[in-house]
């Protein structure tokens, strides 16, 4: 079998899995991914030299290229290379997963043109230092206006984008291009899509008023109407990460051990919950704010926001239960764990999707939920903790589930083998355990009164003495490691990515069963549920097999993870209680 050409109608077949492809969108997937690596190498090369400044023992930069470098590490890492993979993730849930066309092709090469505008004209002014003002560019801080036009026009392309992929599913759905209800995935990423739309609409509410500031042509910017409203699109703009990370989660599941979907219905409620919920969890990032009242920050972070925890935690649920079942259904039935035990851990796609839920969940998911309680977000705020949390979530689980997505685009897309196959297999175990150790040694840091986004630990030349604990040098180094480690991982990452695409070896004939060097196993060896996998389903969900269903290493999975939650969650409690005596 060789690798198919286009027909007429403009769709090429993927020898793989049977799809059909449309010329004109993978070039905009294409597109969009390439630069997403491009601006990760930046992120990445930034996140080295500050992770060497943070460590003490170091302290690599001088204090205004620290604070320069934070903004550019924060923009390229949070911005520019997760939403251009989301835009590639959009462009590939509309055309491809439902054997679609595009709608408008030339207007989503005029809206890249808008975001690639946009990202030059921010490297621009952040690298020359005309935008000085970090991430948040919280006002009195103002910057050159080109730095919020460029955020502006970034913005607007994205948004376009975002509507094109409402228009691809909707002409997809016109011209009966897919069977009844829309795949989860695509509905997983039509969630990003509403998401990114509330979020950019929160961007244009406080960026264009910026804007005019910074022109001269407004006099003021209300600090707190600006908080409030740029959280709404700083936070906002990671659960767009995590809606589309999920997503991933469950292709992937798919694509590399036959994953099945527990209930559909369940999983699309999740995925509403975030769209209804997830907004409000910005309350969290002004919890110590005094210009919001305790009404408001309870509402937020102690209601709203604990609907969109209940949708993750059904996402941690149906994910590895789903690959449970679908790998037990394939025959791996014997004990607890065999479904996991021979799971092809040399897969990096499937090696990626396991560790973004595991760090995700078990570090970033439960810091992210007590950090969010006001009473210790007291004791949190401003620490490097916080920085500790969200690593562990966009780094560790975005991240890596966009990097496992990569490993199955570049045959399925790019139709190259990968690249340095040997190293890919590593590098997801790399990047988790650099990401790891630098989140674990920034919130134990944190819980040392380390500050945030400050250049130097020992508050040389202050008017004051800060006595820090000897243990805050050893975590630091702890931190420092870890971040040596993720960022070579990342290195790593994409020299793979563009030795595959531009030098790869075109992938040829794939033959099922048999391995080949740089071509992932799912796609090698396409799971394939046992022939009786319907007598093996009726079996697995009868009533004697008692409260643990069809899914007991699933099960206990969980109640490990409760037990690590309930831990982390009294510990900090009674860490207030030491810190915080009311007598």
């Amino acid at each position: 079998m060789t690798a198919p050409a286009i027909g007429a109608d403009g769709f090429r077949t993927c020898q793989s899995t049977g799809r059909q492809i449309h010329a004109a969108a993978e070039p905009l997937i294409k597109a969009n991914a390439v630069v997403s690596i491009v601006t990760l190498l930046i992120g990445a090369t930034a996140a080295l030299l500050l992770v060497l400044t943070r460590w003490q023992a170091v302290h690599l930069l001088p204090a205004e290229w620290y604070y320069r470098l934070l903004g550019v590490h924060g923009m390229n890492m949070l911005i520019f290379f997760i939403i251009y993979f989301e835009m590639a993730v959009l462009w590939f849930a509309s055309t491809v997963l439902l054997n679609a066309r595009p709608a408008a092709p030339r207007f989503g090469w005029f809206n890249f043109g808008l975001m690639m505008l946009g990202t030059l004209m921010v490297q621009w002014t952040q690298w020359t230092g005309r935008a000085d003002v970090l991430f948040t560019s919280y006002p009195p801080l103002k910057a050159h206006p080109v730095f919020y036009l460029g955020i502006i026009l970034f913005a607007v392309g994205a948004l376009g984008v975002t509507g094109q992929f409402f228009a691809t599913i909707t002409l997809a759905k016109r011209e009966k291009r897919y069977e009844g209800s829309m795949p989860l995935v695509v509905y997983g990423a039509m969630t990003a899509a509403i998401i990114a739309v509330i979020t950019l609409l929160h961007g244009a509410l406080i960026y264009i008023p910026t804007f005019l500031w910074s022109l001269g042509l407004i006099e003021t910017i209300d600090p707190q109407v600006y908080r409030m409203i740029w959280w709404g699109l700083g936070h906002s703009s990671q659960q767009i990460n995590m809606a589309a990370m999920v997503a991933i989660w469950y292709m992937l599941g798919a694509l590399t051990v036959g994953a099945v979907v527990l209930n559909e219905k369940v999983s699309r409620s999740a995925f509403v919950l975030y769209v209804l919920f997830i907004s409000m969890a910005s309350a969290h990032h002004l919890l110590v704010d005094p210009g919001f009242g305790p009404a408001w920050k309870i509402t937020n972070t102690s209601y709203f926001m604990y609907m969109a925890v209940l949708a993750s935690m059904i996402h941690g649920f149906t994910v590895p239960a789903g690959m449970e079942l679908g790998q037990r259904l394939r025959g791996y039935t014997n004990g607890m764990f065999d479904w996991l035990i021979r799971a092809p851990w040399g897969d990096p796609g499937f090696s990626s999707l396991v560790l973004s839920v595991v760090v995700f969940g078990f570090v970033g998911g439960i810091t992210g939920v007590t950090i969010g309680t006001e009473q210790i977000n007291i004791i949190v705020h401003n620490t490097l903790r916080v920085p500790g949390h969200f690593h562990a979530t966009v780094v560790s689980g975005t991240a890596l589930a966009f990097m496992g997505a990569t490993y199955y685009l570049i045959p399925l897309i790019f139709q190259r083998k990968v690249a340095f196959w040997g190293f890919a297999k590593l590098q997801p175990y790399l990047f988790s355990l650099g990401v790891l150790l630098l989140s674990m040694g920034m919130t134990f840091a944190g819980s040392f009164g380390v500050p945030r986004r400050h250049w130097d630990n020992s508050f040389q030349d202050a008017m004051f003495d800060v006595e820090m604990s000897p243990a805050v040098d050893l975590v630091l180094a702890i931190m420092g490691i870890g971040g040596v480690l993720a960022v070579i991982a990342a290195f790593g990452f994409i020299a793979i990515a563009v030795k595959s695409v531009f030098f790869g070896e075109p992938i040829g004939t794939i033959t099922r069963g048999t391995p080949m060097v740089g071509v992932p196993h799912g796609l090698t060896h396409p799971p394939t549920h046992a022939a009786d996998a319907d007598a093996r389903n009726e079996e697995l969900h009868a009533p004697a097999r008692g409260w643990m269903g069809p899914t007991p290493g699933t099960v206990i999975l969980v109640a490990i993870f409760f037990v690590a939650f309930m831990t982390y969650y009294f510990t900090n409690w009674k860490l207030l209680a030491f810190l915080w005596r009311v007598g």
